[in-house]
């Protein structure tokens, strides 16, 4: 295998919740700021900082507000959580495999607990580096290196698996292979290339050959 190690992040590269973010985000903003925010404000801001920072851009002198509005809207939606067709059957081939899962997300572990709720997901994975683990968040290389000090990896053996420019960029920082998703319907294909992603895949299988 190319990569022992293997690190994901997780909206939008393992759960299909693209929808469930932009749907609280604009709950949020109307509810608290009486505006409407565009798709593609909210798509600049997902996939690195934590929620506090990303509603700080919206408006700073109301972030606690906007943060309690987005999770009250939020939290309820994660009954409804999927993965992506394939999603568990990839987990399952590089568990059994032998290789080092972990995840690397912008949340915090309340929220990615929510989602492990749902989903039969926790199991694969020896690593979960979330946004209260960290003082720096992507694209800062600092959540990366974190699940690779957990999981005893050197940079050189690890891919980073993401749907963002955050997530390229950190792991670029960590020395990493970074592979981008075309599935996670927040950021633009085109957008993942250009922060300088190694590899571009369209589907679970795609990803299992490159790795």
């Amino acid at each position: 295998m190319r990569y022992p190690t293997v690190l994901f992040d997780l909206d939008g590269t393992l759960v299909d919740s693209g929808a469930i973010i932009l749907a609280s985000f604009k709950h949020a903003a109307k509810t608290v700021l009486a505006r409407d925010v565009e798709d593609e404000q909210i798509a600049a801001l997902v996939g690195g900082s934590n929620l506090h920072d990303q509603m700080a851009v919206l408006d700073p002198t109301r972030v606690d507000e906007l943060v309690r509005v987005y999770r009250e809207h939020n939290r309820p939606l994660h009954d409804e959580l999927q993965a992506f067709e394939g999603v568990e059957e990839l987990m399952e081939t590089l568990s059994t495999q032998g290789r080092k899962l972990g995840i690397v997300t912008a949340k915090g572990r309340q929220t990615v607990d929510l989602a492990f709720a749902v989903l039969s997901l926790e199991r694969y994975f020896d690593a979960v580096v979330t946004a209260d683990m960290t003082e720096r968040h992507k694209p800062d290389p600092q959540p990366v290196l974190k699940a690779l000090e957990l999981l005893e990896s050197d940079p050189d053996e690890a891919a980073f698996v993401g749907d963002s420019p955050f997530d390229i960029g950190a792991g670029k920082a960590a020395g990493v292979f970074t592979v981008a998703v075309s599935w996670g319907n927040i950021h633009a294909p085109e957008t993942l290339l250009a922060e300088g992603a190694d590899v571009l895949v369209h589907s679970p299988e795609e990803l299992l050959g490159v790795l």
